[in-house]
This record gives structure tokens, sequence and C-alpha cells, in this order.
């Protein structure tokens, strides 16, 4: 069985990089996205990868992104990949990985078992599907709030691409949620913050045992 990977989303500071590597998560996510308190330029996800080892992956979050912007971020030679957490086509996140040479993930909103559905148009476009829970209409973020969808949507879904599984994930419930969901990859945010955009160095590393235990 191959060992199981985590994802530490929205990290902001060199102190919480480093808890987030000594914990053994195998993905660092960097928010690149003005409207979020845990957004971060360029300059700084370069310095916060710096320390990085090459085996741990450095994932940059962005909302329907323009060249321009992610020319930016991959001119900062950080990255493992682009997750893409935005209203982008299949096409559009085709076009991303094919002109900047770097894995695409695409984060799909799911309320109901459609939605995990029409994730299979974006199977031979990315290179992973993280699915989160879908946040109210008309909010300001398209994630990291907390939020939960019904995990057994996912039980026999035909899934024919790597995925991960995000929203609402934390301490208390990170294991039962991948024995309900057998997720390869779990995905955490708000549930290592003591306030909204701060991690926690304590979270991060008691969510990672949990996860792993």
């Amino acid at each position: 069985m191959s060992r199981l990977a985590i994802k530490i989303c929205g990290l902001s500071t060199p102190e919480t990089v480093g808890a987030a590597m000594r914990a053994e998560a195998t993905h660092l996510g960097f928010v690149h996205f003005s409207k979020s308190p845990r957004h971060v330029e360029a300059d700084q996800l370069r310095a916060l990868a710096a320390p990085v080892p090459s085996h741990i992956g450095r994932v940059a979050v962005v909302v329907d992104p323009t060249d321009e912007m992610l020319a930016e971020l991959a001119a900062t030679n950080a990255l493992t990949a682009f997750q893409l957490h935005g209203k982008e086509s299949p096409e559009r996140a085709a076009a991303i990985r094919a002109r900047f040479n770097l894995p695409v993930w695409k984060a799909i909103s799911v309320k109901t078992r459609a939605d995990i559905d029409a994730a299979k148009a974006y199977a031979d476009a990315v290179d992973l599907i993280l699915f989160d829970a879908k946040t109210p209409d008309g909010a300001a973020l398209p994630g990291g709030m907390g939020l939960r969808f019904d995990w057994t949507l996912l039980r026999g879904a035909p899934l024919s691409a790597p995925w991960g599984l995000s929203g609402g994930l934390g301490i208390d419930n990170v294991a039962q949620a991948i024995r309900v969901t057998g997720a390869p990859l779990v995905d955490v945010s708000s549930g290592v913050e003591s306030t909204p955009g701060i991690k926690s160095v304590d979270k991060i590393m008691a969510f990672c045992n949990a996860a792993s235990s």
C-alpha cells in the first residue's frame, strides 16, 4: 500500500512551513489569491519554499489565473504543481499544463453525486482532482472555509484520475474521512489554524499524526 499523501495548504510563515516538514507532510500549499487571508505574493512563495527539500511537493493555489500570473509564479522555480480553484474548464486546465510544463490539480466543488460525476471531464486534462466542499453562493472565497461534504458520495464513484479529499478536514475527523473514502491524499487548511489565515504549529503536527495513524 502506498503512503498516504498529506497536503498542508495556505502556509504563509517559515515557522509553519517548518512544522509541516517536521510533521512529514508530503505537499505544501501556498495560496496566491488576493481575497484570501492566506495570500502570499510570488516573492514570498519563493522564500517560503526555498528550504523545502525536493521530495516534498510545493503547490500554488490559484483562482481563474491569467497566464501572466502563472508565469510570475512559475518563474520562482519553486513549484511542483498548480492547483486551480476557480471555474477553469478542462480545456483551460490542459492548456495551462501544456504551456507551463507543470502538473495541474483541479479542485472540484462537491454538494451532490452529480458534482463528482462531472469531474470525469477533467480526467485527461489534469494530474489530480481534489474534491472539496461547495461554498455558499456569493461566498468571497472558493475554499478554506472549513466546510465539508457528504463523504459517502465518493463510495463507488468511478474515479479515473488520481484524486484527493479536501473540505472541512481537521484533527478530529481526518481518520474517519480516510476510512470512509479511501482517499489517497488529504488536504487541510482552516482545520489547522488558530485564527483565519494563521496556521498553528501544534495543530499541523496533530493533524499529520491523526491522518497517518
